[in-house]
């Protein structure tokens, strides 16, 4: 594939959770600075602001941890907002490595009862380059983990 060629990467994920506590955990600022954005990057609580509705946004910074001038704002736009069970926008960012100025990415979020008190959580994201998506796909993955020990406290 070239580098301009476009996919959407999807995810699945099941959380030990409810889905409340799953989708907490997306649009409550104190646990998403918790554990948003692969090893190795952090969120700053100051720099997180949520509106979690439909017209609303989420915005925040990660910032390597360690080089702290690399960073990566994140604003998104939320277009169609169900309390614990969708979140659905884009998302412009912005310092991703390789890449120069803003980009814009679709991404949804489907909070999914499972038994047992769990979530089933599927993720579409994109368009990405077939790198930037297995790249993304790799920061989700490392992102999940941090949120599974988060929920496992919060349980």
């Amino acid at each position: 594939m070239s580098k301009t060629t476009t996919e959407e990467i999807r995810l699945t994920r099941i959380f030990d959770a409810p889905p409340e506590l799953v989708y907490r955990a997306f649009v409550d600022p104190d646990q998403l600075c918790q554990w948003f954005g692969p090893v190795g990057f952090s969120v700053p609580y100051e720099s997180v602001q949520i509106d979690a509705r439909s017209g609303g946004y989420q915005r925040l910074v990660m910032v390597s941890d360690d080089d702290p001038t690399v960073r990566s704002p994140i604003d998104a736009t939320l277009t169609e907002v169900v309390e614990n069970e969708l979140i659905v926008g884009h998302q412009d960012v912005e310092g991703i490595p390789g890449t120069t100025g803003r980009m814009r990415f679709r991404l949804r979020l489907e909070f999914h009862a499972e038994p047992g008190g769990k979530t089933r959580l599927e993720l579409r994201q994109g368009p990405f380059t077939e790198q930037m998506g297995d790249d993304t796909k790799a920061g989700w993955e490392s992102s999940f983990t941090k949120l599974d020990s988060l929920l496992r406290r919060s349980l």
